[in-house]
């Protein structure tokens, strides 16, 4: 990933509304939610979190598709997988050790959740 995509993605997330947004998103995985679900849960009016929603679409975190009159938005675990490792690509200066409890926890957490976890 290259870093101004990085930093798109990292400013997306940089709100409460759309943080919280994208972590509805990640739990709904792999089904997503249809924009006035995604509203309704997170007590924001329609419109606003239709801003919302296109600020994360155009960061690449998230993407849209029509179901007949609903638009239902999935997480797109590629461009999070591409974040995590563009953050952690130099982790550890070579000694893969050092994050082997970051993983841990990443894996333990999925497991726990219920959650997905690609």
């Amino acid at each position: 990933m290259k870093q101004d995509l990085a930093i798109d993605a990292l400013s997306a997330l940089a709100q409460p509304t759309r943080l919280e947004a994208f972590r509805l998103l990640v739990r709904q995985e792999p089904d997503g939610l249809p924009a006035g679900e995604i509203a309704r849960r997170l007590d924001v009016p329609h419109n606003t979190m239709s801003t919302h929603l296109a600020i994360l679409t155009r960061a690449g975190l998230i993407s849209v598709e029509r179901h007949s009159r609903s638009m239902i938005y999935r997480v797109e675990l590629k461009t999070v997988r591409k974040l995590v490792l563009f953050l952690l690509k130099d982790c550890c200066d070579g000694q893969p050790e050092l994050c082997t409890p970051l993983i841990e926890d990443i894996t333990r957490s999925c497991s726990t959740s219920g959650g997905s976890c690609d």
